[in-house]
């Protein structure tokens, strides 16, 4: 043990940034199964019901309507055509759930998610999870100097979202860039390279992703440093 903590400080001192995944990484895969999806299944009926009339419900809506026409891999029948709230919400409901069944990481599904999580957060009804050990690396690769950045399959409003209304308080601050997967798969090189175009081109030995993916899906993707945890 003590021998892969002295190789894992190498490999942060030899970068100079570092990238965060963040479920199984900075935080517990249990938090986003057992609390984060199972608060949109609960409560997505009640939402619809109490936002229907604001334009960023009306603008989900929107989006779930042409996602659903356009995928049929969504495995729901399409929504009525109906513009009334008693016939299309539970049709909603139904949809958002078996995309939710289905693992599916559509923008649309991803957007209804965010703005039900950010309800949440703020009125206190759910607090990001982040480990404790985390929150003391953040502090030492600040203060040594690195860079800090996000790279989830959540989105990049649910990440900050987590930081910012975490246990240990906003933790937003660490972090300079944020990514989700509308720059690409985790497991994709052209990913990478959309990152690093961003980053403004570091060398890629200098930097560092921690995650939780398995080697053999990282295998070649990239000439970064990954360490999987």
């Amino acid at each position: 043990m003590k021998r892969r903590q002295e190789d894992f400080a190498n490999l942060v001192n030899e970068v100079d940034i570092i990238m965060l995944d963040i479920e199984g990484t900075t935080t517990s895969i249990s938090f986003v199964k057992e609390e984060l999806f199972p608060y949109v299944r609960q409560e997505i009926s009640n939402y619809l019901k109490e936002t229907w009339d604001t334009q960023l419900t009306k603008d989900d809506v929107a989006a779930l309507t042409r996602q659903v026409s356009e995928d049929a891999r969504a495995g729901v029948e399409p929504l009525p055509t109906s513009h009334s709230p008693e016939v299309l919400i539970p049709a909603l409901v139904a949809t958002v759930a078996a995309m939710m069944d289905a693992d599916s990481k559509v923008p649309a599904l991803k957007a209804l998610q965010g703005h039900m999580w950010h309800r949440a957060y703020l009125n206190g009804a759910i607090t990001g999870h982040v480990y404790n050990d985390v929150v003391e690396a953040l502090q030492q690769w600040k203060k040594a100097g690195k860079r800090l950045v996000v790279y989830s399959s959540g989105s990049v409003q649910a990440q900050k979202l987590l930081f910012s209304h975490s246990c240990h308080g906003d933790l937003l601050h660490y972090f300079s860039d944020h990514f989700d997967t509308s720059v690409g798969a985790k497991v994709e090189a052209g990913s990478y390279r959309t990152i690093l175009q961003a980053l403004h081109s570091p060398p890629p030995e200098k930097v560092l992703f921690i995650t939780d993916l398995v080697k053999g899906e990282l295998g070649g993707v990239t000439n970064l440093t990954f360490i999987v945890c």
